[in-house]
C-alpha cells in the first residue's frame, strides 16, 4: 500500500483510505464484522479511516471506537462534523457553540483524546467563516484535532476559507473531500485545481458512484436505490440512461484491459495528481477483499485516453447525480425576495 502526504501536514497516509459510513444501521449491522474488517484494512496497510458523527447516529463512530483500542498510534484517525444530528437547528452547522458539542461527542464515540483530520461535512452559509476557523483553530491548540479540512466545498468556498484564515490569524483547512469517479468528473474543472492551488491534501469519495462502477450486473439493483439515493438509478431520467451507457462502454473497456470494472474506476481516480487517498465504503468483507485486491492496479497514459472518450474531462454523466443540487440558489423559491 503507497502513501502520501495529507496536505502539507507532514502525515503520511495510504492511498486507500477506509469509509466507515457503512458500519452501523446504514448498512451493516454487525458490529463485531465491522471491526473485523476494520482490522483487515489496516493489516492491508490502510492507516486512514473516515467516518462522521451523523453516520448512523454516531453508531459509525462508536464501532471504529471498538476496532481502533490497542491501535490507534498507528491509525489516522478523520471524523466529520456539521450535518444535523437531530431535529435541534443548534445540533449542526459550524457555529461555535455547536463544534465545542460535537467534538466532545465524536471524542467519547470514538474513545480517543484527539481526532487526526476534523472535516466540515458541508458547508454553513448561516455561520461567519471566521467563528468556524477560530474555533477549529481552538481546537488544534488544545490538542482535540491535529488538522481541520471541508468536504463538498464549491472552489469559491474553499478561497474564501483560505483567505479568511490567512487574513484572520487561524489555521487553514488542510483537505477537501469531494465525491470523485469516471462518471462524475466535475470536479476535475475547477475542484481539485483550486485544492491543488493551497497546498490541500484531497480525500475522494463514492469511487464506484453507488455502485454503478462496482463490476454489478444490475446497478440499479443497488441497496441503495431507495429514499433520496433513488433518483441516481431512475432509469426513466436521460442522464441516468446516458450513465448506464457509459457503464456499459466502462465495462467492456475494463474486460479487455483485464481489469474488474470496481479497480478500473478506483486506479482511475487515484491516477489524478491532486488525489491524496480514495475513500472505500465496503459494507461486507467480501467486498473489502475485492477492493483491497486492486490497490496495486496502474493505468497507462492509452487507457487513461480512452475513459477520457466515454466520459471526457470535467464532466458529469449525470448532472442530477450529486446528493447536492448544484444548481443556482434562487432556484429554491425560498431564497427569493418577497
Amino acid at each position: 500500500m503507497r502513501h502520501r502526504i495529507l496536505g502539507g501536514t507532514g502525515t503520511s497516509v495510504s492511498e486507500y483510505a477506509l469509509g466507515a459510513m457503512m458500519f452501523g444501521a446504514m448498512g451493516n449491522t454487525d458490529h463485531d464484522e465491522s471491526v473485523r474488517m476494520i482490522h483487515t484494512a489496516l493489516d492491508a496497510g490502510v492507516n486512514l479511516v473516515d467516518t462522521a458523527d451523523v453516520y448512523s447516529a454516531g453508531e459509525s463512530e462508536e464501532i471504529v471506537g471498538k476496532a481502533l483500542k490497542g491501535r490507534r498510534d498507528d491509525v489516522v484517525l478523520a471524523t466529520k462534523f456539521g450535518l444535523p444530528m437531530g431535529s435541534d437547528p443548534n445540533r449542526r452547522g459550524g457555529s461555535a457553540r455547536w463544534i465545542r458539542q460535537a467534538v466532545e461527542d465524536s471524542l467519547r464515540r470514538l474513545d480517543t483524546d484527539h481526532i487526526d483530520l476534523y472535516q466540515m461535512h458541508r458547508p454553513d452559509p448561516r455561520t461567519d467563516l471566521d467563528e468556524t476557523l477560530g474555533t477549529l483553530s481552538d481546537l488544534v491548540r488544545a490538542g482535540k484535532i491535529r488538522a481541520f479540512g471541508g468536504s463538498f466545498f464549491a472552489p469559491e468556498e474553499i478561497v474564501e476559507a483560505q483567505w479568511t484564515a490567512e487574513r484572520r490569524g487561524h489555521h487553514r483547512f488542510r483537505t477537501e473531500q469531494p465525491p470523485y469517479s469516471i462518471l462524475t468528473r466535475g470536479v476535475e474543472e475547477r475542484v481539485l485545481p483550486t485544492a491543488q492551488r493551497y497546498g490541500m491534501g484531497v480525500l475522494t469519495f463514492s469511487p464506484l458512484n453507488s455502485g454503478w462502477l462496482s463490476g454489478r450486473a444490475d446497478p440499479t439493483a443497488s441497496h441503495r436505490n431507495a429514499g433520496i439515493g433513488a433518483r441516481v438509478f431512475d432509469l426513466s431520467q436521460p442522464g441516468v440512461r446516458a450513465k448506464a451507457d457509459a457503464v456499459q462502454k466502462l465495462t467492456a473497456l475494463a474486460a479487455e484491459a483485464g481489469l474488474p470494472l470496481a479497480h478500473l474506476a478506483i486506479a482511475f481516480v487515484r491516477a489524478h495528481p491532486a488525489v491524496t487517498s480514495v475513500l472505500i465504503g465496503p459494507r461486507r468483507p467480501e467486498q473489502l477483499a475485492d477492493l483491497l485486491a486492486g490497490a496495486d492496479v496502474e493505468l497507462d497514459g492509452d487507457l487513461l485516453d480512452r475513459i477520457d472518450a466515454i466520459v471526457p474531462p470535467g464532466t458529469d454523466v449525470n448532472p442530477g447525480d450529486l446528493y447536492i443540487d448544484p444548481t443556482p440558489a434562487l432556484t429554491d423559491k425560498r431564497l427569493r425576495r418577497r
